[in-house]
């Protein structure tokens, strides 16, 4: 596995994601998130995240459980405070 691009911060995840996603697909997802993978993104938010990471600001991956159910890695704020969040789009 690649190595990570960024620190995950405090990872958190909300009740709606923890208690609708495949347990065993949200770690799997995080890792692919901190490796640059962000998953089913168009060419212009990838572009983005690679300005993203430059820049420290805001990522943003997508992906899909087992079940086909989709959901979102987002990783936000400065070296001190940053916090990655698994969630739903409804969750959003």
């Amino acid at each position: 596995m690649s190595a990570a691009l960024f620190e995950s911060g405090l990872m958190v995840i909300t009740a709606n994601a923890q208690d609708q996603l495949h347990p065993a697909d949200i770690p799997r997802c995080l890792a692919r998130h901190l490796t640059g993978d962000w998953g089913e993104l168009c060419d212009e938010d990838r572009q983005e995240n690679q300005r993203a990471l430059a820049q420290g600001s805001r990522l943003f991956s997508v992906y899909h459980d087992r079940n086909q159910r989709k959901f979102y890695v987002i990783t936000e704020g400065h070296a001190e405070s940053r916090v990655t969040t698994v969630l739903l789009p409804e969750d959003y």
